[in-house]
Order: structure tokens, then sequence, then C-alpha cells
């Protein structure tokens, strides 16, 4: 599924930024995609998306953040069993306790239920091998820091679409900055702008 870009044409042409139609949506789009692989995080809202998960640990972190849940966009926990195909759906508050993007399973020094592990077998108070998780996330309003951060790389984009160091007419000529060739990059100052909402690229072990 395509995400949508995080910001408008309307804002784009807010910020002062002018281009054709085409120009100024593939400007969004290249400057949303550089924020999203930055943070990796999708950022805009998505319902009712279903990942599966490595366990074997007492803390499930999910990738994408913050977590909505209600009753229209429910979390769904279930176990899944390494070799059986065995699957166990988690109810929280009863087999994990919810903070945040963690899911954290029961400590070993409570009274022996399901909140102890998976399955009884196992060791206590950890996940099953696999854990498939449908959670919605993201936001339904972006942030305004990172729509600035957007706008600011569009319009680097589309101040040098044609990735030139320089042009020169006449006598009139112009430098163009390193970070509008090759697509606009994000600065330091973008990054520090942007690091309460990044992810760790540890903090969910791959599959």
């Amino acid at each position: 599924m395509a995400l949508p870009p995080l910001a408008t044409a309307a804002d784009l042409a807010a910020a002062g930024a002018s281009g054709t139609d085409a120009q100024m949506e593939m400007a969004l789009r290249r400057a949303s995609a550089r924020v999203r692989r930055y943070t990796r995080q999708d950022i805009t809202f998505v319902a009712h998306d279903t990942v599966e998960l490595p366990g074997w640990e007492r803390v499930l972190r999910l990738p994408q953040y913050p977590l909505v849940v209600s009753e229209e966009h429910p979390l769904t926990v279930v176990e899944v069993a390494d070799f059986s195909g065995i699957e166990w759906a988690a109810i929280e508050r009863r087999d994990f306790s919810r903070l945040g993007n963690e899911l954290t399973r029961g400590y070993p020094w409570q009274a022996p239920t399901r909140l102890m592990g998976w399955p009884w077998n196992r060791a206590q108070g950890v996940w099953a091998p696999k854990v498939r998780v449908t959670y919605s996330h993201g936001y339904t309003e972006v942030p305004d820091d990172i729509v600035d951060v957007v706008l600011d790389l569009a319009v680097m984009n589309l101040s040098n679409p044609e990735n030139l160091r320089s042009v020169s007419i006449d006598d009139y000529s112009r430098t163009f900055a390193s970070e509008t060739i090759g697509g606009a990059r994000l600065t330091r100052s973008h990054k520090d702008d942007l690091r309460s909402y990044r992810r760790s690229a540890f903090s969910v072990a791959p599959s």
C-alpha cells in the first residue's frame, strides 16, 4: 500500500514553492520518502496493519507507533508455535500489559497462569517463537515539525530539479547547495528535528 505524502501541495505553495502540479507532487513524494527512511516510521495513520514478529523475549516491541487502540481499531495478538502451527490469542491485561509500543508478558514470580508465557512448558514470562499482531498506528494529522522538514526538502528539490551544481546565464551565475544535488538530503538540523520520531534499528529483532 502506497503511503500518502507527509505534506500537501497547498502546504508547499504556502511555503513559497512554485512548479507544475507534477513537479510539486514528485518533490513531496521524494521528501516524504527521505523522512520515512530516516525515522523508519510510516508516520501517517495506517489501520489494521498485520505484522509477524519474532518472540522468545518478555517484551515485544511493535515497530510502528504511536499505537491507536479503540473499539474501531482493536489490538489483536496471536502467538504461533514454532513447528506445530498451534495458535493462541493473547488478551491484554490477562496475558500481557501494554505501555506505548511495548507488549510485556508477566513476571516469572507471579502465580502460574497464562501470563507466565507460551506454552506452559516454555520458559516462564516469554512470548511464543512467533507473534502475529494486527494493530493501527500513526498520526491522523502529521505533526507540524515533520511537515516543516518535508516542506524544506521539497522546496530544495524544486530549486534544483535537474541536479545542477551551478548555472550561468550571461552575467548571472548561481551555485546550488550540495544538499540539493542528487535530490535534497536531510541536514543535521533536519535530523535533530526528527530524532524523537526515529525508531532504533535494534528495537525490533529481524524475523
